[in-house]
């Protein structure tokens, strides 16, 4: 046996080691067509289907029974933190962080989503106004959906995981849900908006994060920017 095949032998091959490939442009396309589904069907059944109408307003009724000066205060003070002023202030707060760790591209995205989510989201409302129906004393306004605070609230913490080093972003994502949650379930118990009204909120703000997400994926992939996180 020659030298040469002897240490061919001996030696065993290198492996290519490649880091996994992100996910590209596509699969955040996809999820923002599910959202765009999502958001027909949730209008359609709750607007136009009267057996889905009434278990709308069953649904806001019996989260209406929680509601009582001990929890309604909190709730409050709560939803006061997506007010306009307070709004902008959580985002110039993200675009600052997103700057100071050189991603001018995730600011840009965040000034984009914490903006036209909302923007849809009141838009949306006096074009598709219904009358909904009515369970007790409880009662909601023709143009309530979708909801503008569960917009915010979604918004905000998308905006906050684009801006989130990599490895805190489940962190942050977990924390953010529970946060976007417990604003849906105050806006039912104060009797702000429906259930329908907080889905679709969630959905327009999920729409908005998908397309800039995709957006990002594809600049990133043209004009690659090395980042690590």
């Amino acid at each position: 046996m020659s030298e040469h095949a002897y240490t061919a032998r001996a030696l065993p091959r290198r492996r290519d080691v490649r880091s996994p490939a992100r996910p590209g442009a596509i699969s955040a396309l996809g999820v923002a067509v599910l959202c765009v589904a999502g958001l027909a069907i949730v209008w359609t059944l709750a607007s136009q289907v009267p057996i889905v109408r009434v278990k709308d307003a069953v649904a806001l009724y019996d989260f209406t029974l929680l509601s009582g000066p001990r929890i309604d205060r909190p709730l409050n003070v709560l939803l006061q933190l997506l007010e306009p002023a307070q709004f902008v202030l959580w985002g110039v707060a993200l675009v600052a962080v997103a700057l100071a760790r050189e991603r001018p591209r995730v600011a840009l995205a965040v000034v984009a989503l914490m903006t036209l989510a909302p923007f849809t989201s009141e838009t949306l409302k006096p074009l598709l106004a219904q009358p909904h129906d009515q369970v007790g004393a409880v009662s909601i306004g023709a143009a309530s959906w979708p909801s503008g605070h569960s917009t915010a609230a979604l918004a905000l913490v998308l905006s906050a995981v684009l801006v989130a080093p990599r490895r805190l972003r489940p962190l942050v994502a977990s924390l953010g849900a529970a946060f976007a949650l417990v604003v849906g379930c105050a806006l039912l118990i104060l009797a702000w908006h429906m259930p329908s009204d907080v889905i679709g909120g969630y959905l327009v703000a999920g729409l908005w994060a998908a397309l800039l997400v995709a957006a990002l994926r594809a600049a990133e992939r043209r004009w690659p920017t090395h980042a690590s996180a």
